[in-house]
């Protein structure tokens, strides 16, 4: 039995040296990056089994990225196709200026994927099944997709874990909350930035509030909402609970939201109780923003020596 499985798409990030603009540089790092992809890859590294499902074009760009989340030690289930693989840049003028993010993902081949393409075993005999709602705002496919997988878990007693992560360049807050409300009742456990429960759901009061907003409203059992620099509050059966972040040097802040996830799924289907597995995400979220690229290439020990 898989602890994890997720599902969505990675895509292959290319970024040249810190402080060197796109247009000019000579050298372009390659990562692969997908926040599905991300969160199975700190989870494994951290300890527990994790599968991730997904589409990739069968091609060298395709195989890359593989080949990478093989590395890391993720077992991957995955449709190969004729299509393309979805990519993006960073790019910013200076190591001062906030960078720009230039995503190359129409027509990739993940935005296919139905139901009946991916094993459904493995959904079923997961601990948990985890995506975000980066994947149904890809396509209406994947909506259809990401509703049916939410229900498939849920009717096989699979706990099902689920990240809102908005991303303004996919569909604006309204689009997002129309999809939404009919994707959360499926979700027992739900990561949500501060940020976007204010900008998609108008919850603008104390922390517990918005995360009580979520557990009474769509059922859910247990809301981690993410405060960024100032931790995350985690709520179950009306207590909340909360952890504070670890100062770090900041190299790489690019999938430190993944990583935090990860690392508290690493603790909490472990067994662990919320407090222990907030901190435990607050750890490897730190780390991660220490490593360049998308993915928290960390171990327990290193987490623990934050702890």
């Amino acid at each position: 039995m898989t602890d994890l499985v997720t599902f969505g798409e990675s895509m292959l990030r290319f970024s040249p040296p810190t402080g060197e603009p796109l247009e000019r540089t000579d050298t372009l790092d390659v990562h692969a990056a997908g926040a599905e992809s991300n969160v199975a890859v700190a989870a494994q590294r951290l300890g527990l089994d994790t599968a991730w499902l997904s589409k990739l074009p069968d091609s060298p760009l395709g195989r890359r990225v593989l080949s990478e989340l093989h590395s890391h030690g993720v077992d991957t289930d995955v449709v190969l196709d004729e299509g393309r693989q979805g990519v993006y840049y960073i790019d910013r003028e200076s190591i001062t200026e906030r960078r720009n993010v230039i995503y190359d993902r129409d027509d990739a081949s993940v935005r296919t994927t139905r139901v009946e393409d991916l094993p459904l075993d493995r959904v079923r005999s997961a601990d948990m099944f985890y995506t975000t709602g980066i994947t149904p705002a890809l396509s209406a496919t994947l909506f259809d997709t990401t509703s049916e997988l939410l229900d498939i878990a849920g009717d096989a007693d699979v706990t099902t874990g689920f990240d809102v992560n908005y991303r303004s360049k996919l569909w604006t807050p309204a689009e997002a909350r129309d999809t939404l409300v009919d994707l959360l009742p499926s979700v027992d456990l739900l990561f949500v930035p501060e940020r976007d429960a204010e900008l998609i759901f108008e919850q603008t009061g104390p922390v517990e509030e918005r995360a009580a907003y979520f557990a009474d409203e769509f059922g859910i059992d247990t809301v981690v909402v993410t405060q960024g620099s100032d931790g995350a509050t985690a709520l179950r059966d009306g207590s909340a609970v909360r952890a504070d972040t670890f100062e770090v040097e900041t190299i790489d802040s690019i999938g430190s939201g993944d990583a935090f996830v990860g690392g508290f799924l690493a603790r909490y289907l472990d067994g662990d109780d919320l407090t222990t597995a907030l901190r435990y995400g607050c750890a490897t979220a730190a780390l991660k923003r220490t490593i360049r690229g998308d993915l928290a290439v960390t171990t327990p020990e290193e987490v623990e020596s934050l702890l």
